[in-house]
């Protein structure tokens, strides 16, 4: 029994390491690491998983070498703990990822974090309000940090307004608005959390746009009144279907 566990223990611990390099430049090479990281992360991400992968050949030149040492580790460490563990916990969880397609997070998961919110409550760091800049260049996190510099909807009243982003129907929003909504990450997808406008139909029925679908809303820059509370709102003169971004985040 011992011989058995000195012979495949130690290549358990070469299958969790190759697998957790593979599943890195997996994510990598097919662009679903901008689902889980900030983009200034996927080099080291992509880093780690090569190193993975070396230190894996590497320890199967040392396992074909030193057959005897590996039998005598293995027999010391049986008083210890069970053997092969951790790295049978590092290969499962490998596994599930490989075989498991990450998603961005969509409409519910934002009205869950609170994106009737996001106009006032938002994390975006304030950035210096340019009053030149063209209106229609900004993206809705652009607006969202405008908004936090300087909180008066009605200084943006008529500005042009091009922004992207996907369909939120949070309860208590007249039928004739939806919520334009981004997440916003700052480390990893356990952080994101959404920013949102409201968007103003002037024709058309909102169930024409799904939630989670993601559209560009070209219009101009109204003030509403919601519950009470005065907020920026896009007056869309069009809405186009788009598909969802490589990078569905903002950062």
């Amino acid at each position: 029994m011992l011989r058995i566990l000195s012979r495949f223990l130690p290549w358990l611990d070469v299958l969790a390491l190759s697998a957790w390099g593979i599943l890195m430049l997996k994510y990598w090479l097919s662009e679903q690491l901008y689902l889980l990281i900030h983009p200034s992360y996927v080099w080291l991400t992509v880093l780690a998983g090569v190193s993975l992968l070396l230190i894996s050949g590497f320890k199967i030149m040392l396992l074909l070498t030193n057959r005897r040492e590996r039998e005598t580790s293995v027999v010391q460490h049986l008083t210890l703990f069970p053997p092969g563990w951790s790295s049978g916990l590092l290969l499962g969880g490998a596994i599930a990822g490989l075989l498991v397609t990450p998603r961005a997070f969509a409409s519910q998961t934002a009205i869950d974090r609170g994106v009737n919110d996001a106009i006032t409550l938002t994390r975006v760091k304030p950035q210096v309000f340019s009053a030149s800049s063209r209106s229609e260049d900004k993206t809705l996190i652009d607006w969202i940090r405008t908004l936090q510099v300087y909180p008066e909807p009605d200084a943006y009243a008529g500005q042009k307004a091009k922004v992207q982003g996907f369909v939120v129907y949070p309860s208590g929003l007249p039928e004739q608005y939806f919520l334009l909504t981004r997440f916003v990450i700052t480390c990893c997808a356990a952080d994101v959390y959404p920013v949102s406008l409201p968007v103003k139909l002037t024709t058309g029925d909102r169930k024409a746009y799904k939630p989670d679908s993601w559209l560009e809303v070209q219009g101009q820059m109204v003030t509403e009144t919601f519950e009470g509370r005065r907020q920026l709102t896009i007056q869309a003169a069009s809405l186009t279907p788009i598909p969802q971004p490589k990078n569905p985040y903002n950062y």
